[in-house]
């Protein structure tokens, strides 16, 4: 089952949980079952068919190109990382 990441700005939704293992083959999947447990955590990373500007996701090593359609293996991580800005 897929290892999810919660950044810590989330947390709270999921009662100070950093790691859930979350049943799902894409990213879409996997944040439809988080939302289902923890309700609103969905719609904090989500606007309409894809991820919030300034948000990408990363299953195992990569980031996904493909956003909420991107394939999730049964035993990837998927982290949930904020856009760093610099120069």
């Amino acid at each position: 089952m897929p290892r999810v990441f919660i950044p810590p700005l989330l947390r709270t939704l999921t009662g100070g949980r950093d790691i859930i293992d979350v049943a799902g083959q894409t990213v879409a999947e996997i944040l439809v079952e988080l939302d289902r447990q923890f309700p609103g955590i969905q719609s904090r990373l989500v606007e309409g068919d894809r991820l919030k500007p300034g948000l990408s996701v990363g299953i195992g090593t990569k980031v996904a190109a493909r956003g909420l359609s991107s394939k999730v293996g049964p035993d990837d991580e998927v982290h949930f990382l904020p856009a760093i800005g610099g120069g």
